[in-house]
């Protein structure tokens, strides 16, 4: 009877000693998985803003769509303005513009066009909502861009609310995104 009493409270331990692990194991590994892939995807937006603030330069606006970011930066050219005194007229300024590929700083940068669009850990499946427009801002036309994607579309098996109870900002339907179409902004959520 004693031998069978201390199987059942060894086993008892066993078992509570696993749940306990458990328990803290969960939300570590959580933590881990959302900070490295955030800062992933964090990363690549990063690279999408490059490239439309590149396109910007070029075109004037935002591009709506990646198949038009892609095609403008791999045929057009970055317009550089330089100005200098002119040595024939004192106080007159001389304005040269000279052109550089587009592509020659997209891949300075090591930016991949190809691969821009999709989010990460997605195996290519998903990709990055882009909206880019005009609007009026104080009293001036300006462009405008949003490009994101969903918490839940990156994080695997953590894209569940439940995962909420171990980070109270965390929501897996919010966006992780850079822009604003309410506002000419281009910053990014992930530093706030």
């Amino acid at each position: 009877m004693r031998i069978a009493i201390g199987l059942v409270l060894l086993l008892l331990n066993v078992f509570l000693g696993y749940t306990l692990y458990k328990n803290i194991q969960e939300p570590i590994a959580f933590a881990g998985v959302k900070k490295e892939r955030s800062k992933t995807v964090a990363n690549r937006l990063e690279n999408i803003r490059t490239a439309q603030e590149i396109y910007r330069t070029i075109t004037g606006e935002f591009a709506p769509n990646f198949d038009t970011l892609a095609q403008v930066l791999t045929i057009d050219s970055i317009p550089f303005v330089s100005t200098a005194n002119d040595p024939k007229n004192p106080g007159e300024f001389i304005e040269t513009t000279t052109y550089s590929m587009a592509i020659d700083s997209i891949n300075a940068l090591e930016i991949d066009l190809e691969e821009l669009r999709y989010v990460p850990y997605t195996d290519n499946s998903k990709e990055f909502a882009i909206d880019a427009d005009t609007m009026t801002y104080q009293q001036t036309l300006v462009s405008v861009v949003q490009v994101g994607t969903r918490w839940k579309e990156f994080m695997g098996k953590y894209a569940d609310p439940k995962y909420s109870k171990y980070d109270n900002s965390y929501n897996p339907d919010n966006l992780l995104k850079f822009g604003d179409m309410n506002a000419p902004n281009v910053s990014g959520n992930w530093d706030q």
